[in-house]
């Protein structure tokens, strides 16, 4: 496998990001085979194929949203990129944190491993803010 170069790299986190706050895959982010382990915290899910991937996304998140944070690094096989959530449904609004794990094949994302906090409702957020002060954000 060849290495990913840090400009490929990130237009790749550009356009995973394009995906997340869109539901749908730029042409050229997955392989036609990717293969994704979704790991929430209490449950774990698995589909291949670029379509499949979309429709678990989609059941998953329905709500559009935005991610207002995220950031890649680069590995020996693709990249790993940490990014926060945020989205709108008739509760109010929604957080989550997650890490994906990607390899990339060809130039696009063959594997995706996902690493999700589980979304957290506004009582949680708020019960978070008054219990808690984070250090950094």
């Amino acid at each position: 496998m060849s290495a990913l170069d840090a400009r490929r790299a990130k237009e790749l986190a550009d356009l995973f990001v394009e995906f997340l706050q869109t539901n749908s895959a730029p042409d050229g982010l997955f392989t036609d085979d990717v293969f994704v382990d979704l790991s929430l915290p209490q449950w774990r899910l698995q589909t291949a194929g670029r379509d499949n991937l979309v429709a678990l996304r989609r059941s998953s998140h329905p709500a559009l949203g935005t991610v207002p944070r995220h950031r890649a690094e680069v590995t020996g096989t693709g990249m790993v990129i940490e990014f926060e959530e945020r989205w709108e449904d008739a509760e109010g609004t929604w957080y989550c944190r997650e890490m994906v794990r990607a390899e990339v094949r060809d130039g696009s994302v063959g594997e995706v491993s996902v690493y999700c906090t589980g979304d957290w409702s506004p009582e949680v957020q708020e019960a978070h803010r008054r219990e808690v002060t984070l250090i950094r954000q």
